[in-house]
């Protein structure tokens, strides 16, 4: 009856100094990462237009509303992009593409797998593009996401992140719309993980 009790009274205090030591870490995580930019280029004019893929900087701020739920901004600077049309280039644009997500952080040991869904935004800008050539300077989209923090030392993580962007503009010549151009990216990232 002691052991039992003895043990019930051991797993309390290991439980309750997990929990000091999860609510110790902050509620804000900043992240670093480098992510590689692939473009699925689905384009609806006759000009089969495409991006080039990239590796780009990522920053992003987390806010853990409980040990489960948190909301991500997604950050990067203006990221230029040479456009080409059947494979030749014709111009080049600069995108912004600031994302907010909700995630959902699973409780598992040794490492914290997320899964995360959100709206994105993309500015379109430095457009240069053959004369009476165009397109739509504002996107919206939604943006999933799945990624894995690994922890590394107090505080630090290793972070893996994929995530799913849905960008597209409209394409116009002469006033008239051509058809639509969605980039659509896969963002591959690897990067560092602060909390506090």
């Amino acid at each position: 009856m002691k052991k039992n009790l003895l043990a019930v009274a051991l797993l309390c205090v290991l439980s309750s100094g997990a929990a000091m030591a999860q609510q110790a870490e902050g509620p804000w995580m900043v992240r670093a990462r480098a992510v590689n930019l692939d473009s699925a280029n689905k384009d609806s004019t006759p000009l089969g237009l495409s991006i080039n893929d990239k590796t780009i900087p990522e920053v992003d701020v987390t806010y853990f509303f409980n040990q489960n739920i948190a909301a991500e901004l997604i950050l990067t600077v203006p990221q230029k992009h040479t456009l080409s049309a059947a494979g030749t280039a014709i111009g080049s644009l600069k995108h912004l593409p600031p994302t907010l997500l909700v995630q959902y952080h699973f409780n598992a040991p040794g490492f914290k797998p997320y899964v995360g869904a959100g709206l994105n935004y993309t500015r379109f800008s430095g457009v240069r593009l053959p004369a009476g050539v165009d397109i739509d300077r504002n996107s919206f989209g939604p943006a999933l996401q799945v990624g894995v923090d690994i922890p590394l030392a107090k505080n630090l993580y290793l972070n893996f992140d994929v995530k799913k962007v849905f960008i597209k503009t409209d394409v116009s010549a002469g006033g008239a719309k051509l058809g639509t151009f969605k980039a659509d990216p896969v963002l591959v990232g690897v990067g560092l993980g602060w909390r506090f």
